[in-house]
């Protein structure tokens, strides 16, 4: 244990830098967006501002949603209308993905924002509705200490060569499967 304490004492050590960080959740798996949520609630606690845009989703009664609202250091924006098999209208999407994605950029430049969560922005990404050059440009362009988190399934490589931090959630097992519905609480 003195071995790897000695180990992870130079690493810290090493670890000189501060600096804002895009981090990406990515996978399959479940908790991509809770995991970002659980990061706002740690920024909150060290009193920084945050921001949230939600690309896909597009109703308004999610736990975190209820809860983080009520919260006066966090702006909170539903941008989406439902996933792309419910609209089934490429140019209502691409239009509704432009549109989020200018409320996104005015958060990107908005240096009172700490930590900015862009869930399920994947999605507009790998479905053409955004032009990819476009956000990485927008997002090395931020205030140099704010934070992003880029939440979905199938990050395009190039947004994950720029991240600082890629999880991969796997899926294992999902209870949705042996047909038991979204939850309240865990869920929604």
């Amino acid at each position: 244990m003195q071995r790897k304490k000695a180990v992870v004492d130079a690493a810290i050590a090493r670890a000189d830098q501060d600096q804002g960080l895009l981090l990406v959740l990515t996978g399959n798996g479940k908790g991509k967006s809770s995991s970002a949520f659980g990061m706002m609630a740690r920024a909150l606690g060290h009193g920084m501002r945050i921001g949230v845009a939600q690309f896909v989703k597009g109703r308004s009664d999610t736990g975190e949603e209820i809860f983080f609202r009520r919260q006066p250091a966090v702006v909170w924006h539903v941008l989406g209308e439902g996933f792309t098999w419910k609209t089934q209208d490429l140019s209502r999407d691409t239009e509704t993905g432009r549109r989020a994605w200018a409320v996104a950029r005015e958060m990107l430049h908005d240096p009172s924002l700490g930590l900015i969560v862009l869930d399920e922005l994947t999605y507009p990404l790998r479905h053409g509705w955004l032009e990819l050059d476009t956000v990485l440009t927008d997002l090395s362009s931020r205030p140099s200490m704010q934070h992003v988190v880029i939440t979905g399934r199938g990050a395009p490589t190039a947004l994950c060569d720029a991240a600082d931090t890629v999880t991969e959630l796997r899926d294992i097992k999902h209870a949705f499967r042996a047909g038991i519905r979204a939850q309240r609480g865990i869920d929604l």
